[in-house]
């Protein structure tokens, strides 16, 4: 309508390789709308937003796709898996889609890091939730991206599970030298 809503005001984030940065702050602060332009989701009405030496801000909806295919990964707070692909399946769905084949040597150990080896014929309803954020977060890593965004993704999860997982995100982006938000309004 007629009101005007400033998700984000005058917000300058650098997000470096090897760190992991969280962003926290209550529902309806900003924070998925922040990852969102880290992503060209959404664009803002002023500003530019960069990947290395890319910016999203000027680049057409094409050179968006690719870049965000192969060069972002994403794990959401709902998991996001297609319920009738095996777990490996919903690992390989991206590269699949864009018609590549995975780095056998990368993904064995994103597989491993993740310890997944023993449910990748799995179906996500008979994967526990930390196992199928497991499945979500090997996806993001499947494609060797550069930044990792993470919105909400252990939300889901008890306490001591959610320590584990956060746990593994971050030494993950450190291992890999990763750029990572980290989107949370937990503690």
């Amino acid at each position: 309508g007629d009101a005007e809503v400033r998700a984000l005001d005058d917000v300058t984030l650098d997000l470096m390789d090897g760190e992991f940065t969280a962003v926290m702050g209550p529902s309806g602060s900003g924070k998925s709308t922040l990852m969102h332009c880290c992503a060209a989701l959404d664009k803002g009405d002023s500003g530019s937003v960069y990947i290395g030496d890319d910016e999203l801000t000027s680049m057409g909806d094409k050179a968006l796709t690719r870049l965000r295919r192969d060069s972002i990964g994403f794990v959401f707070q709902s998991f996001n898996l297609v319920p009738t692909l095996t777990a490996e399946e919903n690992i390989l769905l991206p590269m699949a889609i864009a018609g590549r084949a995975p780095d056998r040597e990368w993904y064995d150990s994103v597989i491993a890091t993740v310890n997944l080896a023993d449910r990748l014929d799995h179906k996500p309803h008979e994967l526990s939730g930390g196992q199928q954020q497991r499945v979500a977060l090997a996806r993001a890593l499947a494609v060797r991206p550069r930044l990792l965004l993470c919105d909400e993704p252990l939300s889901k999860l008890d306490a001591a599970l959610r320590e584990e997982l956060r746990e593994l995100i971050g030494s993950v982006v450190r291992e890999h030298g990763l750029a990572a938000l980290y989107i949370t309004h937990d503690q």
